[in-house]
């Protein structure tokens, strides 16, 4: 694929990741974000924090099964939205729900564990979103880095569960984030079982006279 092509397909992961939160801007600064605007806007940008973070898991299965590489080119800025809105997420919750209060807030969670398992999915998000320049790619060296980035797929089982744990009613959507991430997650273990499954050697594949 060519650079130029590339550079269009960043700008369109570019724009369209931040169109949520223009239309989230738009409607609070018209009032319509319902009966309870602080919640929507939480439940929203977790909402996306999540479906970037699949996004960004699906690039690598989606990139060997269609041998589109050029699609490694998008996952850094995938990887970024995910950590902004999960961010976002956490902001909020924290300045509109808990009045940046952090004693309320950690008394909070001490009620509500779903809060702790988001919180520890942020926090792993941390360093994904650190080392993903290419100074750090540099450093780290390939091989530290897969293994470190490899937290995505924790921070992910980690915000579904938060997800889950926090509905009370209607589970479908929840349930349909696990689905997609066991699907991403059964994609790596069976690369890494034939990945470590030895080549036959050249006796063994040779046909008996």
């Amino acid at each position: 694929m060519k650079e130029n092509d590339i550079r269009f397909g960043k700008f369109l992961v570019l724009l369209n990741g931040a169109v949520p939160l223009a239309l989230l801007a738009w409607d609070a600064a018209h009032g319509k974000l319902g009966a309870n605007p602080q919640n929507f806007a939480i439940l929203t940008t977790g909402m996306m924090a999540l479906i970037f973070l699949i996004l960004t898991l699906a690039v690598t299965p989606l990139r060997k099964l269609t041998g589109s590489n050029w699609l490694a080119n998008l996952r850094r800025m995938l990887g970024l939205y995910a950590f902004f809105y999960a961010g976002a997420h956490f902001l909020l919750f924290f300045g509109l729900d808990r009045g940046f209060s952090v004693s309320s807030t950690l008394s909070e969670m001490v009620k509500r564990k779903f809060l702790i398992i988001g919180s520890t999915a942020l926090i792993l998000m941390v360093p994904l979103a650190v080392t993903s320049t290419n100074a750090m790619i540099k450093r780290l060296g390939g091989k530290r880095w897969r293994a470190l980035h490899r937290l995505a797929y924790v921070a992910a089982i980690g915000g579904v569960i938060h997800y889950y744990l926090q509905v009370k009613a209607d589970v479908r959507q929840p349930l349909a984030f696990a689905a997609v991430l066991a699907v991403l997650l059964g994609f790596r273990l069976l690369e890494y079982v034939r990945q470590r499954k030895p080549a036959p050697s050249p006796a063994a594949a040779a046909p008996r006279v």
